[in-house]
């Protein structure tokens, strides 16, 4: 990024905090508006990435961009979404906690194609092996199918998400992605059964139609003409020129294979597709108000795809079973009722049928290797954006409401990741104003009063409850809300922009109008009982498993929609705050879908609805530019004599001297701890265009001086020889100091070779490590199937203490501070030699073979007062000796469990039962080889699985039934003592970041 600093006029500016009218919405648009027209089509806030939708090809998405972006620093290279999904990834790696990527923006914008492009680049570059590789093809594939049976032709795009997909990406420990799991958010089912003008139901129907093949679909019942089903020609659309339904089949089909679908799920997966077609078709007639079915084709071919029985359907269809007094009675349905229940019927096999195939990939993605129990997860939340449309209706109300709850929860975290910046570099926050929309969430959200709750209780209540009673509902209990308005409380002026059954809501993003006609409706989400009946017999397994017999038996009623939905909306916000967030805000340049056309209406509103320019203000709060002092210091050290051509002192001290040198005022710019934060863009353009001109200067002089003087000064060729014989001299050294290694290595092998059977020692340490890197790197090569395979190779001698390592890792690893800094040191047989141990202990112990000794620290359970004491393992027991005494014995059976800190101090404690006569309780020990000592411990005690890692503190027994308490802080060195509260404090410098 640093690198295009220079082409602001002509391509704006690549971070709008570097833009100098920060304030501007005309300004933020502008700078859009140049990079556009060069199809730079990625511009950052901070680490925000916006990202404007061309519509064209453009070639950025190759192997070598991927390359280009793998593991480099987020701000050396243009914006770009494998900027951001690599900054995840290293994020995940390096800091070991779980990201999300939250990509929103409007239908149309770009969010399904952002998330594709982020697959495909873990897909890319992300460690691989053959089980990895079917891992990643599934992750991909899983893409064209919930496109398929979950996207639509829109008036805004040709391929709009109409539900929201959150997926998580699963990663061992090596990085390489090793499974996945998906959760989906209100599919609108409401298209399944009608579609605007201009619209599409969705794909997966049409791509039946075109692409199936002639046996398929004379299987199916179907025909090859989409205009001759009911539910799909209320939209008079059933082509689309961008749109290749035969070549998106075959894909689709693909995919299914890949994702494991046999053909049996297949075949019952498209029977279903193709029952919602018939039962579209279904008509109905009737005399006195009563419907009845006039066409039987369509109920045969309901019959044979749904597997129920006809006549049965044909009842359920025209009738609704009442249960009064605990009598069943059948009331026949007028032809309203009868179409209604029909499209009921058709909405909730679609809906649960989504549901199913969701469940059936996340089946497929699951993790499955039981002896990797943890793994990080990166989350891709595609969502819907913020809709505002001719006519509103229920789902647009829910997906503003979670738009509202996104919006939230994107200012509460931006903001309080500058907070935790500023914190850390020791420079004053200043706050910023912002509106918080937590007052509308509440109005639609909140118990009792909020409009959910109101919608919920007029859907609930007995009586001839309406939309419009639930209208009049909303009038009376929030109808003084600053933020909520109807026909009648408006003023004059608004009334001539409002129907009778609207409410208008003043969201975050502006105003919208909602009409009530179908909200009760569409919350009930009801379906008549025989109607369930029917599906629970169908012999179709996946209407079997879509439809539960225990619904029929559960007295209660199941949550309404609007409330099903709030309440995944509030799981997904726990989701989303338990993970390191980064955000791809998209954004769509026209609503005629051409390239190179940037309206400017329409981006307006778009950057609104956003809070784009809130999240600027907030970026800007106090300094436009941050960078660490070494990377500011590298770049624009030759602008100053004493920082040129390098700086020995510290970094604060070069960068201030830099800054000084510059003529920089105190009021621009900042001195953090590890950062330089300078407050105004103009500043850092000053510094650039100065870089730019003292490159010129330097390259000139430099390469003229040096031609002209190697030409005409006999004294400088002479030197110039002289520096070559030099050289030549430096590589002749070089080449026989390799052949004096060379030597020195061979005799140390053959002389290790004959050392070979010692203990380990000077003489053969060179050749037991080539050993054991030998084996290891061969079992790498030629990998046994499973850990049950007999044929693992049996280790060499030098290697016997590599079981010992694999154990530690399993207790150790990722839990414990020090754990890695154990890793490259051999365990050893023993810390104290035969002369260590005194020999009244040894008698003492008599015919017990000693396993392992090791000096450790205990202290006293009153006072906490340190102690040298040696602990030594037998074949049955722990024993703590002093001198040539025994102090404490602790059978393996007695005891109850270790617990150690998660930090890298050396303190544990060996727990014993409090009824114990023989024990004086806990033993508090300290050791300066703690992994290695606890691994021997468990391995002789067989307590591999009783070692407890505790954060914060650790409760022992005292004696006497007392309780000690040991408090664990990270500080700056190893400090233990008993603090004033009475506890034993521990202070341990924290090691690795977790």
């Amino acid at each position: 990024m640093e690198s295009a600093l220079t082409a602001r006029d002509r391509v704006g500016v690549q971070d709008f905090v570097l833009l100098e009218n920060y304030t501007s919405e005309a300004a933020f648009i502008e700078n859009l508006r140049k990079r556009f027209k060069e199809n730079l089509i990625y511009t950052y806030i901070g680490s925000v990435l916006v990202s404007v939708n061309p519509y064209k090809d453009l070639e950025i998405y190759t192997k070598n961009h991927m390359e280009r972006y793998r593991g480099v620093n987020f701000y050396e290279v243009s914006p770009h979404i494998y900027a951001v999904a690599d900054n995840a990834y290293r994020s995940m790696r390096t800091e070991r906690k779980d990201q999300c990527i939250l990509i929103s923006g409007e239908s149309g914008a770009g969010k399904t194609e952002a998330s594709k492009k982020i697959l495909q680049y873990y897909a890319v570059t992300c460690p691989a092996s053959d089980q990895v590789q079917t891992v990643k093809d599934r992750l991909l594939q899983s893409n064209p199918v919930l496109e398929a049976f979950g996207n639509a032709k829109t008036l805004r795009n040709d391929n709009s998400s109409r539900f929201g997909k959150y997926m998580d990406i699963q990663f061992d420990f090596k990085g390489a992605p090793v499974g996945g799991h998906i959760i989906n958010y209100l599919l609108e089912k409401s298209r399944v059964v009608h579609q605007n003008h201009g619209e599409r139901n969705f794909h997966i129907f049409y791509q039946l139609i075109e692409g199936g093949e002639e046996d398929l679909l004379r299987r199916l019942g179907l025909e090859r003409n989409p205009q001759q089903y009911q539910y799909l020609v209320k939209g008079n659309c059933p082509k689309v020129s961008s749109i290749n339904d035969r070549s998106d089949w075959k894909v689709v089909r693909k995919a299914l294979s890949v994702i494991g679908f046999n053909e049996d799920d297949v075949e019952e997966l498209l029977n279903i597709i193709a029952s919602v077609l018939h039962l579209g078709n279904v008509q109905y007639g009737g005399e006195d108000g009563t419907a009845c079915i006039t066409s039987d084709t369509q109920i045969k071919y309901l019959a044979r795809l749904l597997g129920v029985n006809g006549s049965v359907l044909t009842e359920a269809l025209t009738h609704k079973k009442i249960i009064a007094k605990g009598e069943e009675l059948m009331s026949p349905l007028n032809l309203e009722q009868a179409s209604s229940a029909r499209d009921a019927l058709s909405k909730a096999v679609y809906g649960r049928t989504f549901t199913w195939l969701v469940n059936k990939i996340n089946t497929s993605l699951a993790y499955k290797d039981d002896s990797q129990k943890s793994y990080s997860v990166i989350g891709l939340l595609d969502i819907y954006g913020f809709e505002v449309f001719q006519n509103n209706s229920f789902e647009q109300f829910c997906i503003n409401y979670c738009n509202e709850k996104l919006q939230q929860l994107f200012i509460e975290l931006t903001l309080k990741s500058e907070q935790d910046e500023y914190e850390a570099e020791g420079i004053t926050w200043e706050p910023v104003q912002y509106f918080n929309n937590k007052i509308i969430c509440d109005l639609v959200e909140e118990k009792f009063k909020g409009i959910i709750s109101i919608l919920d209780e007029e859907c609930l209540r007995p009586g001839d409850a309406s939309d419009f009673t639930f209208l009049e509902k909303l009038e009376s209990t929030v109808g003084g809300h600053p933020h909520f308005v109807t026909h009648k409380l408006a003023d004059p002026k608004t009334r001539k922009v409002m129907g009778r059954e609207e409410f208008r809501l003043l969201h975050y993003a502006g105003e919208v109008n909602y009409n009530v006609n179908g909200f009760l409706d569409k919350n009930n989400d009801l379906l008549f009982r025989n109607l369930k009946e029917v599906m629970c017999m169908s012999e179709n397994k996946i209407l079997t498993q879509c439809f539960d017999r225990e619904e029929l038996s559960d007295k209660k009623r199941p949550d309404t929609a609007a409330t099903q939905f709030k309440s995944s909306l509030a799981k997904l916000m726990e989701i989303l705050m338990s993970k390191e967030p980064s955000y791809v805000r998209c954004i769509k340049p026209n609503d005629s879908k051409q390239s190179g056309r940037f309206d400017d209406v329409l981006i307006r509103h778009q950057v609104k609805y956003l809070g784009l320019m809130e999240n600027l203000r907030v970026r800007r709060a106090g300094f436009a530019y941050r960078r660490r002092y070494e990377v500011f210091l590298q770049r624009y050290k030759s602008l100053c004599p004493e920082t040129w051509p390098n700086w020995q002192g510290r970094l604060a001290e070069g960068v201030s001297t830099l800054v000084k040198h510059m003529g920089y005022k105190p009021e621009e710019y900042k001195m953090g701890r590890s950062k330089i934060f300078i407050r105004f863009p103009k500043t850092l353009f000053a510094t650039e265009d100065a870089l730019e001109t003292r490159k010129h200067s330097l390259g000139e002089t430099s390469s003229f001086r040096l031609i002209y003087l190697i030409k005409h000064d006999d004294s400088l060729r002479w030197a110039v020889i002289t520096i070559q014989a030099w050289w030549r001299g430096i590589l002749a050294r070089r080449r026989a100091q390799r052949r004096r290694q060379a030597a020195n290595t061979i005799r140390r092998f053959i002389k290790g070779f004959i050392y070979r059977h010692k203990e380990r020692c000077p003489e053969n340490e060179y050749f037991l490590d080539y050993v054991r890197y030998s084996f290891l790197m061969n079992l790498h090569r030629n990998l046994p199937k499973n850990v049950l395979d007999k044929s693992w190779p049996t280790p060499p001698a030098a290697l016997t203490e590599m079981e010992q390592k694999v154990v530690a890792s399993e207790i150790f690893k990722d839990k414990k501070d020090n754990y890695p800094q154990s890793v490259p040191k051999l365990f050893v047989s023993t810390r104290l030699n035969g002369e260590d141990i005194n020999p009244k202990v040894a008698q003492a112990l008599g015919s017990e073979k000693m396993k392992y000794a090791v000096p450790v620290t205990k202290y006293d359970r009153k006072g906490y007062k340190a102690r040298p004491r040696q602990l030594l393992l037998t074949g049955n027991a722990v024993v703590i000796a002093e001198e040539g005494k025994l102090k404490q014995r602790i059978d393996y059976s007695a005891l109850k469990g270790i617990s150690v800190s998660s930090l890298s101090d050396g303190v544990f404690v060996l727990h014993v039962p409090s009824d114990d006569n023989k024990q004086k309780g806990d033993v508090v020990l300290q050791s300066d080889h703690v992994i290695e000592t606890l691994t021997k411990v468990a391995i002789c005690a067989d307590k591999v699985n009783s070692i407890n890692i505790n954060q914060g503190s650790i409760k022992f027994t005292a004696g006497h039934g007392k309780e000690g308490i040991i408090d664990f802080t990270p500080g700056s060195e190893l400090l233990v003592a008993k603090a004033k509260n009475g506890h034993l404090a521990v202070t341990a410098p924290r090691l690795n970041s977790r």
